[in-house]
């Protein structure tokens, strides 16, 4: 006999030092909110991610049960994930979703493309945990402050002619192209601890007026020097070559294989393709970093600008009333739904897909019809959708639902 197509599923909350503290933590919030669970936000401890999906570390379940989702879905293959799930992404969620609560910037990152995953992941397996690569979404549900992608060359070429950052440029550089800038992040990753705290020192002395729109850099490093002190060069690389970017709620941003980025502050719905492979070179302590030239070596330059982080949402075909909207990454394992009812008595009806889905409910409150049933939805209710259920989302209220699906 056939289970249930929609069903309840609880997250777990983790608590790495750059989340938010106690109740200022959304993913504590939401994680306190799922009904049944035993979980209990306590003040002094920092809350910083709601993992629900399938993969191991931090797994989802469903909650009537407290089985293990990757279990439920073991034994429910064609029904719960699909033909095409079963025979494109080896059986499992080829998505993994979460909450991030971010009250300072996480390590300076890349999640390295598929081949180089599946190459780190056989030589290391214990830190890099599987072969996957790792694009990734993040929806803003309030202000969201990110490092991503690389600046315009012609914005980055003149803050290395100040004096303090002239000793990064390699010898004979007539003309900047993406290979100097390689070999410049490359050179600041690798400086000495003394030359990161003295440039440091000397950059933020400089005369704010001098950098014309790149000021904010003057104002911004001694917040990063509060969060990892003076002699972390990820806040060079972040401030001299990134783009720093603000984004409102409802704004989302995509990541690429090998894209540099560090999220700053905020809260967001987070979607990437299953894996959880990373390579940390700043914002962090030296013994947690991996290989400077490796994460040189592997830095793609497809985003270099603001406009080619920026995800923007467009109508859902698959909305009956038009309240639904979807970000749809460049990548074939998931894209995001985001509901918003906004009126009493507003609903909304959503076609099935032929993949999974996986929804979070992020405001309000309201109600879910699916297969003939209802379910009650509040914050922090999180449910699975097999391929082929259509669901419809009712509010007497508001309510706003983020749903990943194939």
């Amino acid at each position: 006999m056939a289970r249930s197509s929609v069903f309840q599923l609880s997250g777990t909350c983790n608590n790495y030092p750059w989340g938010k503290k106690g109740k200022q933590s959304l993913a504590a919030q939401l994680c306190a909110q799922t009904p049944g669970l035993d979980f209990q936000v306590e003040d002094d401890q920092f809350y910083s991610e709601m993992w629900f999906g399938d993969y191991p570390d931090f797994p989802a379940r469903e909650l009537e049960t407290g089985e293990l989702l990757a279990d439920v879905l073991a034994k429910n293959k064609e029904q719960l994930l699909g033909k095409k799930v079963v025979e494109r992404f080896d059986a499992q969620l080829p998505f993994l979703p979460k909450i991030l609560s971010i009250a300072k910037a996480l390590p300076l990152q890349i999640h390295p493309n598929k081949e180089l995953s599946e190459r780190l992941h056989a030589r290391d397996p214990q830190n890099f945990t599987d072969p996957n690569h790792k694009p990734e979404i993040a929806v803003a549900l309030g202000k969201f402050e990110v490092f991503a992608g690389f600046k315009p060359l012609a914005q980055i070429e003149p803050l290395f002619q100040l004096a303090p950052l002239r000793q990064f440029v390699p010898e004979g550089t007539a003309q900047w192209n993406d290979q100097t800038l390689r070999e410049v992040t490359r050179r600041l990753l690798k400086a000495s601890l003394d030359t990161v705290k003295q440039v440091q020192k000397q950059l933020v002395a400089v005369d704010k007026s001098a950098l014309g729109e790149a000021g904010y850099i003057v104002d911004m490093l001694p917040r990063l020097q509060d969060q990892y002190g003076p002699e972390d060069a990820g806040s060079l690389v972040a401030l001299l070559c990134m783009n720093f970017l603000t984004f409102e709620a409802g704004d989302a941003i995509y990541i690429p294989a090998d894209g540099i980025h560090a999220y700053l502050s905020g809260d967001i719905v987070e979607c990437m393709a299953r894996s959880n492979n990373v390579l940390n070179t700043g914002f962090c302590p030296p013994a947690d970093r991996n290989s400077a030239d490796l994460f040189a070596d592997v830095l793609t330059f497809q985003a270099h600008s603001r406009d080619d982080v920026v995800l923007p949402s467009s109508p859902y075909k698959g909305s009956k009333t038009g309240k639904t909207v979807v970000y749809a990454p460049p990548m074939s394992e998931f894209n995001m739904l985001k509901t918003d009812l906004t009126q009493p008595g507003d609903a909304d009806d959503v076609a099935p897909s032929d993949g999974p889905g996986v929804l979070i409910v992020t405001g309000g409150e309201g109600t879910l019809k699916a297969e003939g049933k209802e379910f009650p939805l509040k914050s922090g209710y999180i449910f699975y959708v097999a391929p082929g259920a259509s669901v419809r989302f009712e509010t007497q209220s508001t309510l706003q639902v983020h749903m990943a699906v194939i």
